[in-house]
């Protein structure tokens, strides 16, 4: 069974109750849940679905749109060797990499650190695009070289028409759900120890540009607010 929920009190809702993911997760059942959530929530998860006979995956992804449709997301796994192994076939589907990091909660603790990594990318990435046009270089001329430059990566790559042509991009990647996932990166870093600093700033940043209105938009967004405020 897979499941893949916007948020935390959207994961507890379908789980919980008599016509929950739980109650139907009969012994011998593999749910795998994509879903970005805190880790104790997939271990929370995982424990209703033990109940009930069934195993838990916690399986988030990362990728573009183009990339889940060509089937080449990369998975990260908590939970049981044998509960992935008999997910797999589903997950291949799906998935050019699989990375099984742990045991329950682990592969919500590793999407959250990449997408620390990519939330990071996204703002540092719409500062310096800023920075360019507002010194005189053209937005393509200077994503162009971005793009062939040392930082240029997967995410430099798939978001340029996004940043080149903000007007025409879809919302692959709402700003609002950009902080949602920094609520729950900062909110684990508290509960670790581990210092943010950036991360912290970078709340800031989205937190202004949804004030704004523009919390629907692609993350992209970030760049177009930024343009306003300069």
């Amino acid at each position: 069974m897979l499941v893949s929920l916007a948020d935390d009190a959207a994961c507890r809702a379908a789980y919980e109750g008599a016509d929950g993911v739980a109650a139907g997760a009969a012994p011998g059942t593999v749910v795998a849940d994509t879903s970005t959530v805190a880790p104790q929530t997939s271990v929370e998860l995982a424990e209703l679905v033990a109940a009930r006979g069934g195993a838990m995956l916690d399986t988030p992804v990362s990728g573009s749109v183009p990339v889940v449709e060509r089937g080449e997301l990369t998975v990260m796994v908590g939970g049981a060797d044998d509960d992935l192994a008999r997910a797999r076939p589903v997950l291949d589907v799906l998935a050019r990499q699989i990375f099984h990091v742990g045991g329950h909660g682990a592969g919500s603790t590793m999407k959250l650190a990449v997408n620390a990594l990519v939330h990071a990318l996204n703002q540092a990435l719409s500062e310096a695009l800023v920075l360019a046009e507002r010194s005189g270089v053209s937005r393509e001329t200077a994503y162009e070289v971005f793009a062939g430059s040392v930082a240029a990566g997967p995410f430099v790559q798939y978001k340029r028409a996004a940043f080149e042509r903000p007007d025409d991009a879809p919302a692959a990647f709402r700003l609002e759900l950009v902080g949602k996932d920094l609520d729950l990166i900062l909110d684990l870093a508290a509960r670790v120890g581990a210092p943010m600093p950036q991360a912290v700033t970078n709340r800031r940043a989205v937190a202004d540009a949804v004030a704004a209105g523009l919390g629907d938009e692609d993350m992209s967004v970030i760049a177009r607010h930024l343009r306003g405020r300069a």
